[in-house]
């Protein structure tokens, strides 16, 4: 079903482009302050972080996380004369949440993001991706190099096409499976998130950081469980172990953590959740893309201990990315730095950031 205020949206205002729903409840001429807004674009409404004034740098957050996993680069962005959006995605925080799963596909979220540069006025954007985030940036500069003149990937490198559909190539035994495969199923991996999102946050915060990573090698080479490398116990839960210390490591406040915990304790979990529900989906959808390279400048930045970057295979895509993104500058990799690139490093990427933007043409 669509959602309530989405359809009422639709009906009074369908002849009008994604630039008329732009709500102007930031204050005028002063964007010097972080402010936000609700803006229509794509059928649906998203809630923008914004801040600076200048070229576009579009934001976009990952799993599970909100416009605020961008604290420290919208004003930093700001102060480098940039006009600096993070929105909360689709699914997330105060953006729409359509309930059908297949309004979650990759395409309907580049569709969100080129509706909102129409709605800023913006001709371009310096593409930034986080996590799931970063696959729609890679997505989006494949697809609309004319509206995204560069790419910047944390995390999660661009993937060309695979043979097959990803969920046929996902690791499963007799015994456990991958997480991504524990997520397509509406309603577990919803209910286990929901029972607790403060849990749930400072869990998943702190054990795909570094020091997470980390703890978890120091507990396997004292003869504890290894590394489970997002493998799901059949029959179990996908948060399990000891969880997060007393003490979190000092770039996560408990303050940051209850407001993840306050916006998933709103919203629940399905909304994001369904972005992983369309990888199949994806992969169909993207056949007029095969072979097709992301030819922007691009750059990509991981931490060192990020699962991602040190997942089995790894090595070997990004010792052959420049072949898929021709305009690649030098891979750069944060020592010690986990899954949460932006805000364990903070100060590295900011500087990553802005003098890549400063170097492309125009």
């Amino acid at each position: 079903m669509m959602h309530r205020r989405h359809l009422l949206t639709a009906t009074a205002f369908t002849a009008f482009s994604s630039k008329a729903f732009a709500d102007t409840t930031k204050p005028a001429g002063n964007m010097s302050q972080l402010t936000q807004r609700m803006i229509e674009t794509n059928g649906i409404r998203l809630n923008v972080a914004e801040q600076g004034e200048g070229p576009v740098v579009l934001l976009c957050h990952g799993f599970p996380e909100s416009w605020y996993s961008w604290r420290h680069q919208l004003g930093a962005l700001a102060a480098a004369g940039f006009h600096a959006v993070a929105p909360d995605m689709r699914g997330y925080g105060r953006s729409d949440a359509p309930e059908a799963i297949d309004q979650y596909t990759l395409f309907h979220l580049v569709g969100d993001m080129v509706g909102l540069l129409d709605a800023l006025g913006a001709r371009t954007a310096v593409m930034v991706g986080h996590d799931l985030g970063a696959r729609v940036a890679w997505q989006a500069a494949q697809m609309r190099p004319d509206r995204f003149r560069a790419v910047v990937g944390l995390s999660v490198p661009f993937y060309p096409r695979g043979k097959v559909r990803p969920t046929s190539a996902m690791p499963r035994s007799d015994s456990a499976q991958f997480y991504q495969l524990y997520f397509q199923e509406p309603g577990p991996a919803d209910s286990e998130f929901a029972r607790d999102p403060r849990l749930t946050l400072r869990s998943m915060l702190f054990g795909a950081s570094g020091e997470g990573t980390a703890a978890a090698r120091a507990a396997a080479s004292s003869g504890g469980a290894p590394p489970s490398l997002g493998m799901v116990p059949k029959g179990s839960g996908f948060l399990r172990g000891p969880g997060a210390p007393a003490a979190l490591p000092a770039w996560i406040t408990e303050g940051d953590v209850d407001f993840y915990a306050t916006e998933f304790r709103r919203t629940g979990f399905t909304g994001a959740l369904n972005w992983y529900r369309n990888v199949d989906r994806n992969w169909e959808l993207q056949g007029s893309l095969q072979g097709a390279a992301v030819t922007v400048p691009a750059l990509y930045l991981a931490g060192d201990r990020d699962f991602v970057a040190i997942a089995p295979g790894m090595d070997q895509l990004l010792a052959n990315l420049k072949r898929f993104v021709p305009a690649l500058r030098p891979i750069e990799m944060l020592p010690g730095c986990g899954h949460w690139t932006q805000q364990e490093r903070p100060g590295e990427v900011n500087a990553a950031l802005i003098d890549f933007i400063r170097s492309l043409p125009g």
